[in-house]
């Protein structure tokens, strides 16, 4: 019990549907705007795609729900913390994480849907990704188990149990969630969470999951910069308040029994 009358929705729950129902009011112009729009695809940071990097074809042909996710999921790769910042050292991290996903675990294709380099270069991860985030879509992937159905995954590379990311991922980190948000219409201060809160695992290691909250503000800032030129664009005022919101970001610290953590779960049921 929370102490509020049960025939009385939450204030969240009031904001959100209000958000939602009023449309052009509350969003403005952004509720005019679909995720292709030339405003929204200027928000986009670079991104390599699968034909950048060589991606193998798909086993399967991939699931694309016709609505977006909730939440963000921030992972790392739990590899090395290599020195290599090269475009083509990302493009060989993509595929080697590919084949590891595919012929290791036996999945469709990599389990993720954007990958970050340490030198900061953004990589197109599970098929039709990219194509589904500009439809306002969402690929069904397999990086958290039991919520892939809802949820976007960034791989980061590096182990971040006690070392700190490079800058240049972070910046990037930055740069892609606030894009995500963008079109999806996400709150980061609410969107994006690290794999521990969904599922027992060390994963996306102790310092970054502490700089979470930094990330979350260092987001918030850019999308209300985003937002002010997009109000600029429709002619209509547009602030962060004004999007629609989701349940908590889960903040208790879990006792991890894995390294990573589990990816896939009996409720997924997309590989």
């Amino acid at each position: 019990m929370n102490g509020r009358p049960e025939h009385l929705p939450d204030r969240r729950t009031v904001l959100r549907g209000t958000a939602l129902a009023a449309g052009g009011v509350l969003l403005g112009g952004l509720a005019g705007l679909t995720p292709a729009t030339g405003a929204l695809v200027a928000a986009r940071p670079k991104v390599y795609t699968r034909t950048d990097w060589k991606a193998r074809a798909p086993k399967n042909r991939i699931e694309v729900l016709g609505k977006g996710p909730t939440h963000i999921v921030v992972h790392h790769t739990a590899t090395g913390n290599v020195s290599d910042t090269s475009t083509a050292h990302a493009a060989s991290l993509s595929r080697s994480i590919q084949r590891y996903h595919m012929d290791h675990n036996g999945w469709s294709d990599t389990g993720q849907q954007l990958t970050i380099s340490r030198g900061g270069h953004i990589m197109e991860g599970r098929d039709r990704t990219l194509q589904a985030i500009g439809d306002g879509h969402h690929v069904i992937g397999a990086h958290t188990a039991d919520h892939n159905s809802h949820t976007i995954g960034i791989e980061n590379e590096g182990t971040y149990s006690t070392a700190t990311p490079p800058a240049a991922l972070m910046r990037s980190l930055v740069d892609t969630c606030a894009w995500l948000c963008l079109v999806y219409r996400l709150d980061p201060q609410e969107a994006i969470v690290g794999h521990r809160d969904y599922n027992s695992t060390n994963c996306p290691g102790d310092k970054l999951y502490s700089m979470l909250p930094d990330l979350r503000r260092d987001v918030a800032s850019r999308l209300r910069e985003q937002l002010s030129h997009l109000g600029r664009v429709t002619g209509v005022e547009i602030s962060l308040e004004q999007l629609p919101t989701f349940p908590d970001t889960p903040s208790s610290e879990r006792v991890a029994t894995f390294y990573h953590g589990p990816a896939v779960g009996e409720l997924d049921v997309s590989l």
